[in-house]
């Protein structure tokens, strides 16, 4: 693709705002519709909940492994005939990938993730539930997370691990969590993060 100019970063703050508030609106309603989905084919909620959540670590990770590909590839393009120091060539660099989105292809780590999911041993054997089903979650997921990417600093979520403390400051208790247990069972929904800092607490279930 030939040097063109990219935009201008005057909308970024309100680009964030765009997209944690896309963040939030996945939690809220298309976590939920997957979430229906899946108890078509899976008649225990934990299982539909580990499912979602580690769809959702799969997404961003194939998301940010792309778009650091994309990233290498803009970089040696604009490289060429910048003119300018380093930190305005990161500058430029994702303002056009920002611009430029029909770079990311989508469904190649769509299908990346649904193979990680094939392999995940907490989650059903392939030939008991097709991942293809909650595809367009996995989409929605994968596009969002690329878009956090082109932020400055960029937004990304917080891996759990079952077993781990509670932190009132990361997550909310799951309305079937026992309250009094100091430990998470397992995960509904990771944070959103930006520079180390939680912007939106995810969801887990703990039990003594």
């Amino acid at each position: 693709r030939p040097c063109s100019p990219p935009r201008l970063r005057r909308g970024s703050a309100s680009h964030r705002a765009c997209l944690i508030a896309r963040y939030n609106f996945i939690y809220a309603k298309e976590r939920l519709e997957a979430e229906c989905i899946l108890r078509r084919y899976v008649c225990n909620l934990e299982t539909v909940q580990r499912i979602i959540y580690i769809a959702c670590v799969e997404s961003f990770r194939a998301a940010k492994m792309a778009f650091w590909k994309v990233k290498i590839n803009v970089k040696d393009t604009l490289g060429i005939c910048f003119r300018g120091g380093p930190t305005s060539l990161e500058v430029a660099v994702l303002d056009y990938i920002a611009c430029h989105k029909d770079l990311y292809d989508v469904c190649c780590s769509v299908h990346e993730v649904i193979c990680c999911m094939n392999r995940n041993p907490k989650l059903p054997c392939p030939g008991e539930l097709d991942f293809v089903v909650i595809s367009a979650l996995i989409r929605e997921l994968c596009c969002l997370a690329y878009s956090m990417q082109t932020l400055i600093p960029p937004l990304d979520i917080a891996y759990g691990v079952d077993g781990e403390c509670f932190n009132r400051n990361m997550y909310y208790r799951s309305f079937d969590s026992d309250f009094a247990a100091p430990f998470v069972a397992y995960h509904v929904w990771p944070p959103l993060i930006e520079d180390g800092t939680v912007i939106v607490r995810g969801e887990v279930v703990t039990k003594k």
